[in-house]
């Protein structure tokens, strides 16, 4: 499937590389002391920041921490895009203890959830953070910590050993926590250098999204440091096309992940940036006209990938290896054997739930505290991911989430597809898709619509946008236009809300 190089993570044999002992910390850590790791863009400032003073920040923050963290004990990492974010993590890791991730944008509701579920009484932040985070955990300023020339010794750490626990966006419920031991990195290098077209020296990784997601911390800064390439890291208020154009600049950035709604934001405007050599997208299928856009706005093929919280970058595209099929996200990555399965558990080639063997290196250990929802993912030798799919060939196709798929009169129909149509619609910004309860059709097709600034469009005209270029049963028969969507923090639509806002229509 894939030219003969050496994969990251991978050995010649086609087996994950994974030491009998192995922590993350030292994974990260083991490049030559005056090597650039991070690139801080902080204001108008630019800072290099080598891995000997990675080390340095590293060791100042677990020297603080040591006498107050046992091996498995959880530790919050409440901080953005920042030197002092990656120092923490490392620390935490180094020490043989958990980190766990926190998002700055969470209030307090959100954070104590997180918190209390995970048990953190330690939270490693700043100034803001301590604010936010009250009385809900000790917090520990990193931002007052000096670093320091004085090695703490890295824990004695396996594989299996627990590392991070990450919480779910809780797009199909609420948050769960994925724990994931030390192998978790290194299930993530194949597809991370894959999606960017194979990473080389010479490379420079930046993502819009936070460091509190496994998307902004495993797909991007985590692998990077693995792997010796630079990372960017910038703190915006806000994201904008313009913000983003000048820290791609500033930042001398070559490679960079982009979520669905960041590309999408930078359609609307139609902000083109040149100069990269890789586009990688994932978190929701971006559909043919976005790759499109993609081609003219950055002069190259947006990889997408797949994967979850729960085993991540399992699916890549990669246009410097084979063509990137319009519709699907890729290929399987090596590593990681991926397939589609009946409600038997059975291997199938029509439409079912994408499944991932067990053995994966970037699949969790448990979810926290919950065994019974751990027994629930998995059917057999297989984790259930909750997407549906269908295989085109060596393409895999994502369907949509097994609960977001709507039947309608007997069809079965995806809303990922009328989406992404949808968007191709030249007043239409952003856009979801749910089944609302029918009681002859068991459920029909509506779209909730944002349109752009100053845009207009009606219902029949998006209604024959739909059945000009889809089936004829797939157009949606309501279309609710809104101020805006629900969305995650990550940025995605919260179709579950949507869900409940169609079915209290019919209520009412």
């Amino acid at each position: 499937m894939y030219p003969a190089r050496r994969i990251p993570g991978m050995r010649e044999d086609g087996g994950w590389e994974i030491p009998d002992r192995l922590n993350m910390a030292r994974q990260c850590l083991s490049h030559s002391r005056d090597r650039i790791a991070l690139i801080e863009l902080n204001g108008e400032g630019r800072d290099k920041i080598t891995f000997g003073q990675l080390e340095s920040l590293t060791d100042g923050i677990a020297q603080v921490m040591r006498s107050h963290v046992q091996q498995g004990d959880r530790v919050g990492i409440l901080l953005s895009q920042s030197p002092w974010c990656a120092a923490a993590h490392l620390a935490v890791w180094k020490l043989g203890a958990i980190s766990v991730p926190l998002f700055k944008l969470f209030k307090h509701d959100a954070l104590a959830s997180r918190v209390g579920d995970a048990g953190a009484q330690l939270v490693l932040t700043d100034a803001d953070g301590a604010a936010l985070l009250g009385d809900l955990a000790h917090p520990i300023r990193v931002d007052q910590i000096e670093p320091s020339d004085d090695p703490v010794p890295f824990a004695d750490t396996g594989p299996e050993d627990p590392a991070v626990l990450i919480y779910t966006s809780g797009t199909t419920g609420s948050p769960k926590g994925a724990l994931h031991g030390h192998r978790v990195l290194t299930g993530h290098l194949p597809g991370v250098s894959i999606s960017h077209n194979h990473l080389r020296e010479g490379d420079c990784l930046w993502t819009p999204a936070d460091w509190a997601w496994i998307g902004g911390l495993f797909d991007v800064l985590m692998p990077g440091l693995a792997l010796g390439i630079p990372v960017v890291a910038a703190r915006l208020e806000k994201f904008t096309p313009e913000a983003c154009a000048d820290v791609i600049a500033r930042g001398d950035v070559r490679n960079v992940f982009f979520p669905p709604t960041a590309l999408r934001m930078l359609k609307a405007t139609d902000q083109a940036i040149p100069g990269l050599r890789s586009v990688a997208s994932g978190g929701e299928p971006l559909g043919a006209e976005m790759l499109a856009w993609g081609k003219q706005a950055f002069g190259l093929t947006i990889n997408e990938f797949y994967g979850q919280t729960e085993c991540n970058m399992v699916v890549s595209s990669c246009a410097q290896d084979f063509p990137v099929q319009p519709g699907c996200i890729g290929k399987p990555v090596p590593g990681h054997e991926v397939v589609v399965v009946d409600d038997a558990g059975n291997p199938t080639e029509v439409e079912g739930d994408v499944a991932i063997r067990r053995g994966s290196a970037s699949m969790l250990l448990e979810y926290w505290n919950r065994p019974e929802e751990t027994a629930k993912k998995f059917r057999g030798d297989w984790l259930i991911t909750g997407d549906r799919g269908v295989w085109e060939g060596e393409y895999l196709r994502f369907v949509g989430r097994d609960d977001d798929v709507i039947t309608s009169a007997g069809y079965r129909i995806g809303p990922a597809e009328i989406e992404d149509c949808l968007l191709t619609h030249p007043a239409v910004a952003t856009v979801g898709v749910v089944g609302k309860p029918d009681p002859l059709r068991t459920e029909i097709v509506k779209a909730y619509v944002v349109l752009k600034p100053e845009a207009e469009a009606s219902e029949r005209e998006l209604q024959d946008w739909i059945k000009d270029r889809l089936a004829q049963y797939s157009y949606p028969r309501e279309v609710a236009f809104l101020e805006e969507l629900p969305m995650t923090v990550t940025g995605k639509v919260i179709r579950k809300e949507l869900k409940a806002r169609a079915a209290r229509e019919v209520s009412q």
